[in-house]
């Protein structure tokens, strides 16, 4: 799965009632890439799910913790945050170029699988060293595609999923 890459030449997403320069800066003021119509703060859902996985090989009572992670969409994470421009990462979004949009939808998409799916085996683990295990096999394959992810977010990195998923 590669998607052509971003090309920097790329217009900022087309938001209603600006003009092109201004709705660059609109969306850099807000953390917001400009080419991708994409923002990082996203990625700080995945991020809380990896640092409660790391937790849990010393911490065993942590699993209850990760056990309390909700998936959430990109739109329903920012719908639910205090980010300041929420409404604008939102509108963003929906703009983006769609292939930009596709490939990092598939790369949240297996993020969430893997993280639902340990959360699943962990509730049906019954020793601590299994949900350790668990914990740190997900994070094994959780980090690269949440740096993949960041790549897209910025315009940069193709993403290949299943290259990622062989390799671990």
């Amino acid at each position: 799965m590669t998607a052509p890459p971003v090309r920097s030449d790329r217009q900022p997403p087309n938001l209603p009632g600006l003009t092109e320069e201004s709705r660059a800066e609109q969306l850099r003021a807000a953390n917001i890439n400009p080419r991708t119509g994409l923002a990082t703060d996203y990625l700080n859902h995945f991020n809380e799910a990896i640092m409660l996985l790391e937790m849990i090989p010393d911490m065993p009572e942590c699993a209850e913790d990760f056990l309390g992670w909700q998936p959430l969409s990109y739109c329903e994470h920012f719908t639910a945050s205090n980010f300041k421009a929420r409404d604008l990462a939102i509108e963003a979004y929906g703009a983006a170029d769609t292939g930009v949009r596709a490939e990092f939808d598939n790369l949240t998409t297996a993020m969430t699988s893997i993280l639902t799916a340990v959360g699943v085996a962990m509730r049906e683990a019954t020793q601590d060293k299994t949900r350790a295990r668990l914990a740190e096999q997900a994070t094994i394959w959780v980090k690269p595609l949440v740096a993949l992810a960041g790549g897209v977010i910025n315009g940069g990195a193709e993403a290949d999923v299943e290259t990622i998923m062989k390799s671990n």
